[in-house]
């Protein structure tokens, strides 16, 4: 029985200001590193560098849409995307 092919992302919430309406951090998963940008009011998220970006821009916002009145700044976060990288 072959498993699911799955990868963890570590997620850091380095700011969370509601006057801006944004929350900034990491994201790691494998050897990948970004940060990002997420304005909840208007649902955009920005992830940069652009290599890699593909692999965790749906998941990343996702999971923000789903958790992001329950991210609190210095926090770390993980959680698991449907693919191997």
């Amino acid at each position: 029985m072959h498993s699911k092919p799955e990868t963890i992302a570590n997620v850091s919430v380095k700011e969370y200001c509601f006057s801006k309406k944004q929350i900034q951090g990491v994201v790691e998963a494998s050897q990948f590193k970004w940060t990002f940008t997420y304005s909840f009011n208007k649902g955009l998220l920005k992830v940069n560098p652009p290599l890699g970006r593909a692999l965790i821009e749906n998941a990343l916002l996702k999971f923000l849409l789903k958790k992001d009145y329950e991210l609190e700044t210095g926090n770390e976060y993980k959680f698991t995307i449907s693919a191997k990288f």
